[in-house]
């Protein structure tokens, strides 16, 4: 029981760290490591690529933080199927260091970013640096998600848009599917589960479960496009049925890994 009590207090003291860490990172790369950057490598799609290597590294860095801490355990499984470009990756959101997850061990990452973290003072250095895509470019957003992929680049989307609520329910945005079928992409479909809950949707940081908690990350068979393009379906249409068959995909996704 002490021993328990113990293990709770320290995880809510490493939890509280990394993210000390977490913070004071992101003023690190954007006061010394990316001025750097700049000042050595003028070509602005090379500065780019060494931007997004640096945050992948730092990304890492930081899930091995936790996992050394004793916060978390994670396993990866297939992660084969990310070692090509062009990927439009899809990926359910139950907590909020799925980014870092998923940025830490994807090659070429480029993903849709909240307007807020571009002016936020831990995370605008790197955003700004890696040229990831604002969010809030209105009609302009699928065309710049279209143009990253078709550059080899691989895009991360979360088409909940948030973190899943703590009732549960999976309910997706439509963005990635209008990406998918304008831009006839296929689609590498993630799936994330945390057992215990933590870090979830209006949870506070230091609401730490009785034991660490145990990441599977799962990357799925692609989905292909074709199935939702055949037969001249507008891009409406597609959109619609590509939606609909993802929110069944990610709710039976999280049924089995319950």
């Amino acid at each position: 029981m002490i021993l328990d009590r113990i293990g709770l207090y320290w995880r809510v003291f490493a939890t509280g760290l990394s993210f000390v860490s977490f913070g004071i990172g992101g003023i690190v790369l954007r006061v010394l490591v990316f001025p750097v950057l700049n000042l050595l490598v003028w070509q602005r799609q090379l500065r780019t690529a060494f931007a997004r290597s640096i945050i992948r590294l730092t990304f890492r860095s930081f899930v091995g933080l936790m996992r050394g801490l004793g916060v978390l355990r994670y396993e990866l499984i297939g992660a084969h199927r990310l070692e090509r470009s062009g990927l439009l990756i899809l990926a359910n959101h139950p907590t909020l260091i799925d980014t870092v997850f998923l940025m830490a061990f994807v090659k070429r990452a480029d993903c849709i970013v909240k307007a807020g973290l571009w002016n936020n003072p831990f995370t605008r250095g790197p955003v700004r640096a890696a040229g990831y895509i604002n969010n809030d470019q209105g009609a302009d957003l699928v065309a710049d998600c279209i143009a990253s992929l078709a550059s080899g680049n691989n895009l991360i989307i979360f088409p909940e848009g948030t973190r899943t609520p703590s009732s549960g329910v999976i309910s997706l945005k439509r963005g990635a599917a209008n990406i998918a079928a304008r831009g006839r992409y296929n689609m590498t479909p993630v799936v994330i589960s945390c057992v215990p809950m933590t870090l979830g949707k209006g949870e506070k940081w230091w609401r730490v479960p009785a034991r660490f908690a145990q990441f599977r990350i799962e990357v799925k068979e692609d989905i292909e496009i074709d199935q939702f393009v055949a037969h001249g379906a507008s891009e409406v249409m597609a959109a619609r049925r590509i939606n609909e068959y993802l929110e069944h995909y990610f709710i039976e996704g999280n049924k089995h890994h319950a």
